[in-house]
């Protein structure tokens, strides 16, 4: 009898539960699934980048104002440096931008978006769906965030490391410290490894997750499995559309951030594109 007793309870527990988990399963606005992921060619980082020239060119206005805003941050950034005498965390600065961007550019993507779909577009709308995106789009933000500081001070920790007693010398000390003493040398060797190894990280979290949280009800983790997962399928294009966005941003930078206005807004557009070519959505676009 308390077998069959134990039995019953057991039924009885797993159909109330049944029901309880379904319901918080359709509760939940998040869907966990697994996009499929298009093979592309090799050269198709090339076609991003011609897409995306021609979103810039149909609403200049919104694309260009993206573009200075992008560029006039990093110029205040800069002098803000300079004032407090930290010239030197200028690199830092402009190797974090390049981690911080995918979401910066999320605007950019929607405008991409709404020309796709024949849509009115406006900054405001872009910048309201960039910023106060629904979803778990800031949760993104915030991991692309974390990022940027561990790089910052990852930064601060070799500049200690190498180059003590002072940890940032001024651009006057730094620059022949960097290139013709041992530490220097060093410093240059590990800064620069760490660095690639970070932007290679978020390039492949972020190189299609941006675009995907902000129209598909997916959690974070879906979405950057999907990224990797895009990048690991299709590496030798990931690996030029890498070393395209790199090239554009440092074309940026050393314009003293002039050739962002370009620069950045393109490489925004394009991505849009590239993740339209990559990932298969759930209405099979």
């Amino acid at each position: 009898m308390t077998g069959r007793g134990s039995e019953g309870t057991a039924r009885m527990t797993a159909a109330e539960t049944r029901p309880q988990a379904e319901a918080k399963q359709e509760a939940s606005p998040f869907v966990a699934r697994a996009y499929a992921i298009r093979e592309v060619s090799f050269d198709a980082p090339w076609s991003w980048l011609a897409a995306g020239w021609s979103d810039m060119w149909r609403v200049p206005s919104v694309s260009l104002a993206y573009g200075v805003i992008f560029a006039v941050t990093g110029f205040l950034l800069t002098v803000g440096l300079t004032q407090v005498g930290l010239q030197s965390m200028i690199i830092v600065l402009a190797a974090g931008f390049t981690l911080a961007g995918p979401m910066i550019a999320a605007g950019l993507y929607d405008t991409s978006r709404r020309l796709e779909r024949c849509e009115p577009v406006s900054l405001a709308s872009t910048l309201r769906a960039g910023f106060f995106g629904k979803g778990q789009l800031a949760y993104m933000g915030l991991l692309l965030m974390f990022i940027y500081l561990v790089w910052v001070e990852i930064a601060l920790l070799l500049f200690m490391i190498f180059l003590r007693p002072g940890a940032v010398p001024p651009t006057e000390a730094f620059v022949p410290s960097l290139l013709f003493t041992r530490p220097g040398l060093h410093l240059l060797i590990v800064g620069t490894a760490v660095g690639a190894a970070l932007a290679a990280t978020v390039f492949a979290v972020s190189a299609v997750a941006v675009p995907l949280l902000m129209i598909e009800p997916v959690d974070v983790e879906t979405a950057v499995l999907t990224s990797v997962r895009a990048c690991r399928e299709n590496p030798k294009a990931m690996a030029l559309w890498a070393a395209l966005i790199a090239g554009a941003m440092l074309c940026g930078f050393v314009t003293l951030f002039f050739g962002l206005v370009i620069a950045f807004p393109l490489i925004g557009h394009a991505t849009w594109h590239a993740f339209r070519d990559l990932v298969e959505r759930s209405d099979g676009s």
